[in-house]
């Protein structure tokens, strides 16, 4: 049968998780009409020989170097023939309903141009990971249910935005708004996406059912130099490039607090080097997100009002809760 949907997933140096995503692909229920394109990023564990060996009928793309997430995931996008295209990372684990129930929620809300899975942990799957993508009143985004029972966040929804780690975007909807910004190299270029395509009003919808198990943090590490730089740089590029300006006023002051109160959280762990060098090469970069800024907001389609109304009020609490509670997770205590 003719391919209906195509699974995008990049690997850089996972081997083992990579073994068992693709595992968990061919199990999936809609196999027949389904096509798997691995993008390996400059791998030097074996992972391209692994999948060559193991995985005959996945397509195999391999760079010299590693690219990032963004332009990896682009390069594999561009040559997609199929309606959709779903993102996996190789660290998540696909229930074999996976696929098949996200591509009925985009045939059944035709106006949603894309859509988020429920992420549970795979170590401790009676806990969320992330159910979607929410952004707050704080310019910042925010991991929807992280830490929460797998028996709340239940109901389909629409919702601010989709994890790439997850998610499934109509052909039609990346051919309009474009595909991930490669400057952004990793970390926060689904939220970019995510902002893009709202102000263009294609919305996103939330699939409780499309399930995945997934070791987060696994390539990069958790609250590591690299995720602390590339996230608090890549914050301020989505702020400043998407926001409208009456919100930018509206959302000033609590942005302001938020990256104080980031500060001393990063610092107290010593990472504050990190954290500072993020936001000084953010605001070396001013001519690049001005002139994105411009085009952006220039193809807008929705109202200020509309925006807002996506956004979620800033926890800052709820947040470092969230981040102590990973730490009990990780120390075997939750």
């Amino acid at each position: 049968m003719t391919a209906l949907v195509t699974v995008v997933v990049v690997n850089w140096n996972g081997m083992p998780c990579l073994m068992q995503c693709l595992d968990a692909l061919r199990k999936q229920s809609v196999r027949d009409i389904m096509a798997v394109v691995v993008v390996d990023n400059g791998s030097v564990d074996g992972s391209a020989a692994a999948v060559k060996r193991q995985f005959p009928e996945v397509s195999l793309i391999t760079l010299s170097e590693n690219l990032g997430f963004s332009a990896a995931n682009n390069i594999a996008i561009q040559s997609v023939q199929t309606d959709y295209v779903a993102l996996l990372n190789n660290d998540a684990i696909a229930h074999p309903l996976w696929l098949e129930t996200l591509i009925d929620a985009m045939r059944r809300y035709p106006e949603a141009g894309f859509a988020a899975s429920k992420m549970l942990y795979q170590d401790v799957p009676h806990i969320i990971d992330r159910a979607g993508d929410a952004y707050t009143t704080a310019g910042a985004g925010s991991l929807r249910g992280r830490g929460q029972s797998v028996d709340l966040f239940c109901q389909t929804e629409w919702i601010f935005g989709a994890c790439a780690g997850a998610a499934m975007y109509r052909m039609t909807m990346l051919k309009d708004i474009g595909l991930f910004d490669e400057d952004f190299f990793l970390l926060y270029e689904d939220v970019d996406l995510s902002f893009r395509a709202q102000l263009r009003g294609h919305q996103c919808c939330y699939v409780p059912d499309a399930v995945v198990y997934h070791q987060a943090s696994r390539t990069i590490g958790y609250d590591s130099p690299t995720s602390v730089y590339y996230g608090h740089r890549n914050i301020e590029w989505v702020y400043f490039q998407n926001m409208p300006a009456p919100l930018l006023f509206r959302t000033a002051v609590r942005h302001i607090v938020y990256t104080i109160a980031a500060f001393g959280f990063f610092a107290a762990k010593g990472l504050s080097a990190a954290f500072i060098r993020a936001k000084w090469d953010s605001i070396k970069a001013w001519k690049m997100v001005l002139e994105k800024r411009k085009k952006n907001l220039a193809r807008r389609r929705v109202q200020d009002d509309y925006i807002w109304k996506l956004f979620e009020k800033e926890q800052s609490f709820s947040r470092l809760s969230r981040r102590f509670r990973k730490q009990d997770m990780n120390n075997g205590n939750l």
